[in-house]
């Protein structure tokens, strides 16, 4: 019963080995990994098709696989992971806006460039101080982390705050949480430029697009570079662009580009490094994530100890509405209640990032500490209430003096086991532009091209923050149950 397991896996294996070309090749498919998040006009899914892909890079990958004979076959994949998942062999080449930059060059292939594109300076409409970004210094800039945007602000002096969504930085622009956002312009002509209470400054930048592959398939680069080429020259590229709206003059450069303009370009690189500054920025985004941490359960604990009494004490009315909330908030991703509180209630509730991270994180925590006090508050005997209200005490002071006590050594336990989990949990809160631990290790790995020394760094910082809580924890157990 094995044996065709064993078969399957072995032609798997198979069709990762020899030459790039070959492989494609063999599979008459060139799979292409992409974020259809990016939206347009990149790829995203067609509302006219379920299930289907559209955008220039949709055409392009198209095209490109007809020049090689073969299908081109998409692959969902997060932005910021595309390396790592095409080094790990997810696809066979990542084509989804990725720019050159002296550290992925030094990491990936890249064929010859498909697209010039600009850095585009957007601020709001009233704010006539943001002129360029030597107006910027020590202000709040927001961009994509580990793009040439985010490259140029690293080294101008401002405070490059890191998105993983192409609208989000221009909502926040809206709000007054940024100063400006510094994105290449095809994004800002889609995402910026429509709105009304947003400005251009200016292009501060300019830079190229083009396909990456994992080293080793030189062959197949050396095919898809023919490709573009005649592509290019026969118009069919930029009649791509002009259908989405994106050419330009500039864009003939493609179609004139050389192979000694591509050794060029690709020349830069930039040795990696792991150096006494990541470390500070490690240690920084540390405190950034205690803070939302301890933040979280300082508003979780006595909102979940007020929700349980309110199910176990208090009228019918108020039981059944800490019920709701505890479904509701228990019962929903703590991603989608972030996203809601942070960038759906802007124009009513408008909170910076930490505040927004510690609220939406306190509020979710909060209905598992419910649960959490509730079970410590059943497990005291009844009798002991009953007897606490017969010798006189009132409701409230037969909680505090006689159940509050015994529940509380019960759920201890639980206690310590929720803020842990939230302290991991707190790395979500990077969707809102918190650089916590998990999030500066991410941009660290893909500086530094490698995520095994980082990754390691972060989890021996979490469990630094984690341990000394759980041997607290026990201590305390262990004096409780002595009283």
């Amino acid at each position: 019963m094995w044996l065709p397991l064993v078969v399957v896996m072995l032609s798997c294996v198979a069709e990762q080995r020899g030459s790039g070309a070959e492989r494609v090749r063999r599979t008459g498919v060139l799979t292409w990994g992409a974020d259809a998040q990016g939206g347009e006009p990149y790829a995203m899914e067609d509302p006219d098709a379920p299930g289907g892909m559209r955008g220039f890079e949709v055409e392009l990958a198209e095209a490109l696989a007809r020049e090689l004979g073969v299908r081109s076959r998409f692959y969902q994949n997060d932005w910021s992971n595309l390396i790592p998942s095409l080094e790990r062999g997810s696809f066979d080449i990542a084509l989804n806006g990725i720019e050159v930059t002296p550290a992925r060059s030094g990491r990936v292939l890249f064929t010859r460039p498909y697209y010039l594109f600009h850095l585009r300076l957007m601020a709001r409409a009233n704010d006539a101080t943001v002129t360029g970004m030597e107006s910027l210094r020590g202000r709040r800039v927001g961009t994509l982390a580990n793009s040439q945007a985010w490259d140029q602000l690293q080294g101008a002096g401002v405070q490059a705050v890191p998105y993983e969504g192409v609208e989000e930085p221009y909502i926040d622009l809206e709000q007054g949480r940024l100063d400006a956002v510094l994105m290449d312009d095809i994004i800002a002509q889609r995402y910026g430029m429509p709105r009304a209470a947003l400005r251009v400054v200016g292009d501060v930048g300019e830079g190229y697009y083009a396909i990456a592959l994992r080293p080793g398939d030189e062959s197949l680069r050396e095919e898809l570079d023919a490709a573009l080429g005649r592509i290019a020259r026969s118009g069919e590229l930029r009649a791509i662009f002009q259908r989405w709206g994106i050419d330009n003059p500039t864009e003939q450069r493609m179609v004139e580009w050389t192979d000694a303009q591509t050794r060029e370009l690709l020349s830069t690189t930039r040795a990696p490094r792991l150096g006494w500054g990541q470390l500070w920025l490690f240690l920084q985004a540390s405190v950034v994530t205690l803070l939302v941490s301890v933040g979280a359960m300082v508003l979780a604990v006595p909102l979940g100890m007020a929700l349980s009494l309110s199910r176990l004490y208090g009228p019918a009315w108020l039981g059944r509405l800490a019920t709701l909330y505890v479904e509701l908030f228990r019962g929903t991703p703590v991603l989608l209640q972030l996203y809601v509180l942070y960038y759906g209630l802007a124009g009513i509730l408008r909170l910076d990032a930490v505040s927004a991270a510690i609220l939406g994180l306190g509020l979710n925590y909060a209905a598992y500490e419910a649960e959490v006090y509730r079970a410590g508050v059943l497990s005291v005997p009844r009798g002991q209430f009953e007897a606490a209200l017969a010798l006189g005490m009132n409701t409230r002071l037969a909680l505090r003096r006689v159940v509050m006590p015994q529940a509380f050594r019960v759920a201890l336990p639980g206690m310590t086991n929720d803020f842990i989990a939230l302290l991991k949990d707190s790395s979500l809160v990077s969707v809102i532009s918190v650089v916590e631990l998990t999030k500066r290790m991410t941009i660290t790995a893909v500086d530094v091209r490698s995520w095994l020394l980082p990754g390691a760094l972060c989890a021996a910082l979490y469990l630094a923050m984690s341990y000394p809580l759980s041997r607290l924890a026990r201590r305390l157990e262990a004096r409780l149950e002595r009283g």
